[in-house]
């Protein structure tokens, strides 16, 4: 059996079931686990031991009795900070945020807590969730556990860093233009951004989605049974769906599969990143389908029209915040968001009207096509101290141009790990689906991962061989 902090959430309830692990017995573990990571990683905030295990303590007596109270009872699970958790403050990964506590959990804690998760921890963000990266000026800097001197991305930036190191098995991201797939793709995990209202949300607005962050598609897969109940606080969700989340692979022969390899604008995919998705493309063809190279959806225009639309909108928060707290601002977002002072009114609502394009564009393409690949990230890695793999606020979304469409086309998307580099970073594999196909995706995604087999080490923490 694999070390305890490696085992899936399915193998985990197994061990349950069977008496041969209990709540308790494997929180003490992962708990020894995380003391031995997070000095170095830094990817979790609001972390309560005694808590977490007040709540083992429970379910270990419900398994006792085989009575346990949902599907996950007694499954750790960290949830990212910008969702609510009654009683955690929300600091937006910013030090110029006031800290209140939440007065109650969002839909995607609630139906976690509902099948019985126990609660390990929030997980670390950057500031106001607006970087692909693990820097914030509140918490300590999150780094990739592959490589403590990269970053692990973002805005998901902690949750990834948890999931690669073997904080658990479930870890909960959110998404508007990569925030679950690209650290997803740098840390070697399965993250799915599902479609736009799939998983209910509070605070909603445009793309906004929340998604899991696992290391195999079942326990992604399991996440997705108990995110997409219905919640009413969320005026933008799909209505509820009887969808069975046991997933099977996909037989691919005869399936149209789009290849986008070029992102329309920003980054170009380094030559690794290319060569392993170009490989993915082969063996899905071997298998039957018809790979089809298809156009990108950006161009310029498109890209920094949404720039504009996004700087406009921090700019509303953060010009009103008193001077002595606009300058804990991390200084890269604030020099960013600055820019959209000089936004005028009909300029925000040209950029707001570039995810209509982009919508335009996506559902034209998938008019020719069932299924799409493309790389999750052009660049496989960077320093873990820059804001954005150009660390360059003029040019801070120059890294999104193969995962923001998806959210304005509100189509599902997955990462998933196809190999490493010569360095021995992961390589994130990204699969889109047309508008409700989320099963479809994550059998798709079952399929390549069956092909190539589970990831077969992870990271260590420093000194453990």
């Amino acid at each position: 059996m694999p070390p305890l902090h490696d085992l899936s959430a399915v193998e985990l309830l197994a061990l349950y079931r069977s008496h041969q692990l209990s709540p308790v017995e494997y929180l003490e573990h992962l708990i020894a686990h995380i003391d031995r990571w997070e000095p170095q990683l830094c990817a979790l905030f609001a972390f309560d031991p005694q808590r977490a295990m007040e709540q083992a303590r429970r379910s270990e007596a419900r398994w006792i009795r085989c009575a346990p109270c949902g599907e996950l009872d007694g499954v750790p699970v960290t949830i990212k900070e910008l969702i609510a958790t009654r009683g955690d403050p929300i600091p937006q990964g910013s030090a110029a945020t006031l800290l209140q506590p939440s007065t109650g959990d969002a839909p995607p804690a609630a139906r976690m807590f509902e099948a019985g998760a126990i609660l390990l921890g929030k997980t670390t963000v950057p500031d106001f969730g607006m970087l692909s990266s693990g820097l914030s000026s509140f918490h300590e800097l999150a780094r990739n556990p592959w490589d403590l001197r990269m970053n692990p991305g973002g805005s998901s930036a902690g949750a990834a860093s948890a999931a690669a190191a073997g904080y658990g098995p479930l870890h909960i991201g959110t998404d508007i233009g990569g925030s679950v797939r690209l650290p997803a793709g740098w840390c070697g995990l399965v993250g799915f951004k599902p479609s736009f209202g799939r998983i209910p949300i509070d605070p909603y607005y445009t793309g906004r989605c929340a998604g899991p962050m696992t290391r195999t598609l079942d326990d992604a897969a399991l996440m997705m049974k108990h995110l997409a109940r219905p919640d009413w606080r969320d005026a933008t969700a799909l209505p509820p769906a009887d969808l069975d989340w046991h997933i099977e692979e996909l037989d691919v022969q005869g399936l149209r599969i789009g290849l986008q390899l070029d992102p329309g604008c920003g980054l170009q995919p380094d030559t690794e990143v290319r060569a392993a998705v170009e490989a993915v493309a082969r063996r899905f063809a071997n298998a039957g389908a018809e790979i089809v190279e298809v156009q990108p959806i950006l161009d310029r225009e498109l890209l920094d029209g949404l720039d504009k639309f996004w700087r406009a909108r921090l700019w509303a928060e953060l010009e009103n915040l008193p001077r002595e707290r606009q300058a804990k601002v991390l200084p890269y977002i604030y020099q960013w968001a600055e820019g959209g002072a000089s936004v005028s009114g009909a300029d925000a609502v040209r950029g707001y009207n570039r995810t209509f394009d982009m919508r335009r564009r996506a559902a034209e393409q998938f008019h020719e096509i069932d299924f799409l690949l493309s790389p999750t990230n052009q660049v496989a890695a960077f320093p873990a101290e820059w804001a954005s793999p150009t660390n360059d606020p003029a040019l801070p979304f120059e890294h999104i141009g193969f995962t923001v469409p998806w959210n304005m086309s509100e189509q599902p998307a997955l990462s998933i790990n196809c190999g490493f580099t010569s360095a021995g970073m992961p390589i994130g594999l990204q699969i889109v689906g047309p508008r409700f196909a989320d099963i479809e995706v994550l059998r798709l995604g079952k399929t390549y991962e069956h092909w190539r087999g589970p990831v077969s080490r992870w990271p260590q923490p420093p000194g453990v061989n």
